[in-house]
């Protein structure tokens, strides 16, 4: 095998005997108690009750779930939920009944059930503009991204298109002999370079003074870098395999707009 070509059969998960503690899982929980180390950092700088950083934490790990679920059941398959409804929320399927966990989960959704989460988070325990909170938990969601990816790549799931080359990942699990770009790894190590961004201007920059830059810097760097790599990606619906820009494009756009309006937006008030 050439050496540019990755063989890429892993384990699905660390085997307990009675039980395996899946890797995709493993990564969510890396992500979260990563994030909650991180904003208790933050918070701590910003002088806020670590009690509130408790609240905080249940309300983004239920938005996400809860978001992703029903953006993946909404934006990618719903022609199959809308015949089985209860496998919504449930990490079950019927048809053999089997325990499957929440296999899908899209980060568009996610993306509006934290923002909404938020929103009620702000008003009624933070006492602050949402964009305060936005600001900053935009750094960890960053990277939150990075260990999602990788819990991707080790499912073998959302995989690129063929490289026609010898570079690439060679997804045995998938029955392939041929190489795919690694996109799951073009998206982590992007979220984590817009991670590693956003971390240094709160700390060294007064940025985070400027009320919706930070957030809107997240949004316009991490979905631009989404929109560029769904290119090498297959398309997660095959009846949209023909479209020009995908579905996960289509929805980056508007993210992508709205994070160039809020950083422009703090920059106008700046010079005002």
């Amino acid at each position: 095998m050439p050496l540019l070509s990755v063989n890429w059969d892993p384990a699905l998960g660390i085997d307990l005997g009675f039980f395996t503690i899946r890797y995709y899982s493993l990564m969510f929980v890396l992500a979260f108690g990563v994030g909650l180390r991180l904003m208790k950092k933050i918070y701590i700088e910003d002088q806020i009750s670590l009690e509130k950083l408790d609240q905080l934490f249940v309300y983004t790990v239920l938005a996400t779930i809860l978001g992703a679920r029903l953006g993946h059941v909404f934006f990618y398959d719903w022609a199959y939920f809308k015949n089985h409804l209860a496998e919504i929320l449930l990490p079950v399927k019927f048809s053999p009944f089997r325990f499957t966990g929440f296999a899908g989960l899209a980060s568009h959704g996610a993306a509006i059930g934290i923002i909404t989460a938020l929103y009620i988070y702000s008003k009624n325990i933070l006492k602050k503009p949402l964009l305060f909170i936005l600001d900053r938990l935009g750094i960890v969601v960053a990277l939150a991204g990075f260990f999602i990816r990788i819990g991707n790549l080790m499912n073998s799931e959302i995989v690129g298109k063929p490289t026609g080359t010898n570079f690439g990942f060679v997804f045995q699990q998938l029955g392939e002999d041929f190489p795919r770009h690694p996109t799951q790894l073009y998206e982590a190590f992007g979220y984590l370079l817009v991670f590693v961004l956003l971390w240094k201007m709160y700390w060294n920059t007064n940025k985070k003074e400027q009320q919706g830059y930070l957030f809107g810097l997240f949004f316009a760097t991490l979905w631009s870098l989404r929109f560029v790599v769904e290119f090498w990606k297959e398309a997660q619906i095959d009846e949209r395999g023909a479209w020009v820009l995908n579905t996960g494009q289509w929805l980056s756009m508007p993210l992508v707009l709205t994070g160039v309006y809020f950083v422009f937006k703090a920059n106008q008030q700046v010079k005002a």
